[in-house]
């Protein structure tokens, strides 16, 4: 997968809040944010993969959609699509990225939480009070997805001249 050599991780994450905001759902917002600021040559299926993952899940409200779109950038850019066992250098890299990623969010989102529904437990839902709140989950996930992605692929960030 060819991707930008150039990024700027603070526009990732204003991107990822801007997609949220203008009618994407924290999963898709994030997805697209990576897909558009990397220029990856990916379908914009990619995106529309994740439209079910939101609200936790299709509104079940288990995994919070802007760590579960994390996780599926980051499978996108370091996973495997080969069968090679469960000590396949790329899989377990990737496990280990995740797992970097899920436990900075539970301590950056200031809940340690990683469910929707406890993130979002003190709001109605049905009056949209809980929407600042997820954009900014949704921006927290997407600036350290860009980060892992810049520091593993040995990019450049703009951010840091």
């Amino acid at each position: 997968m060819n991707i930008k050599s150039e990024i700027s991780v603070d526009k990732v994450r204003q991107d990822a809040e801007d997609n949220y905001r203008n009618g994407y759902f924290c999963c898709e917002a994030l997805m697209a944010a990576i897909v558009d600021n990397f220029e990856m040559d990916v379908p914009r299926e990619v995106i529309a993969m994740s439209s079910g993952m939101a609200v936790g899940a299709g509104k079940s409200g288990c995994m919070c959609g802007a760590l579960n779109g994390g996780i599926m950038a980051l499978g996108m850019v370091f996973g495997r699509t080969e069968q090679k066992g469960p000590k396949d250098p790329k899989v377990v890299k990737c496990m280990e990225l995740t797992h970097e990623l899920h436990d900075y969010f539970r301590e950056a989102n200031g809940k340690h939480s990683n469910c929707c529904r406890v993130l979002t437990r003190e709001f109605d839902m049905g009056a949209g009070e809980h929407k600042e709140q997820c954009i900014r989950f949704t921006g927290i996930a997407a600036k350290k997805v860009a980060e892992i992605i810049v520091r593993e692929k040995g990019l450049k960030n703009l951010d840091k001249e």
